[in-house]
């Protein structure tokens, strides 16, 4: 084995003494407490293992062993974006978050496509598709004035003004493009986000990882 790998082997068993260390000082409540503002910290990967090391811990009739589990689960959820929970599960809180699943369906994610035409198509037309007008008026701003000089130096026979004018067009126009794209895919995750935290409110779990 290289020393490299024993390095990274030494680092990962120090890392993961001091994680049940850590688990084994504190109690149930406050190892899930601190698991939870690990999540609201966007640190999900941190948090699920905190969960999953502090449950394996403790007993199967231990309630908070029931909560622990399921909140991994639901974490897991919302890092992988996922909408549905696997079945078989007899976890009381995982239950409850089915229901909710069966009454409140999971958003889906609008098409992309016809905002990524309308913004090729028409500077600002994009953020307009999505009732972003106040996004549109600053993109057409960016695209416009420079579009109606390449086409007057165009017209003018100005080759190296024309190209000059055209590489800036064409540098804003993508970004805009790219804008009304990005836009649109942050608002299907807010959309998920919002969805998944009425799951784990459903779920009867105390405290919110957010």
């Amino acid at each position: 084995m290289s020393l490299k790998r024993q390095f990274i082997c030494i680092v990962a068993m120090l890392l993961s003494l001091g994680l049940h260390s850590s688990i084994s000082s504190a109690g149930p409540e406050e190892a899930y407490r601190q698991a939870l503002n690990l999540a609201a910290q966007g640190k999900e990967s941190m948090a699920m293992a905190s969960l999953a090391a502090a449950a394996e811990t403790l007993p199967l009739e231990q309630p908070w062993r029931s909560r622990m589990v399921a909140a991994h689960t639901l974490i897991q959820m919302r890092q992988m974006s996922e909408t549905r929970i696997e079945q078989g599960s007899t976890n009381p809180y995982l239950l409850l978050s089915k229901t909710q699943i069966s009454r409140d369906a999971p958003p889906e994610p609008e098409p992309s496509w016809p905002v990524v035409v309308a913004a090729t198509l028409f500077p600002g037309a994009g953020h307009a598709l999505q009732g972003r007008w106040s996004d549109a008026k600053t993109a057409a701003l960016m695209v416009w004035p420079f579009l109606i000089l390449a086409l007057w130096a165009a017209k003018r026979r100005m080759g190296p003004v024309t190209l000059f004018f055209a590489l800036i067009t064409v540098w804003f126009w993508s970004g805009t493009v790219f804008s009304a794209i990005s836009l649109a895919e942050r608002g299907d995750v807010e959309l998920y986000m919002t969805w998944w935290q009425g799951l784990w409110q459903a779920s009867g779990l105390p405290g919110r990882p957010w």
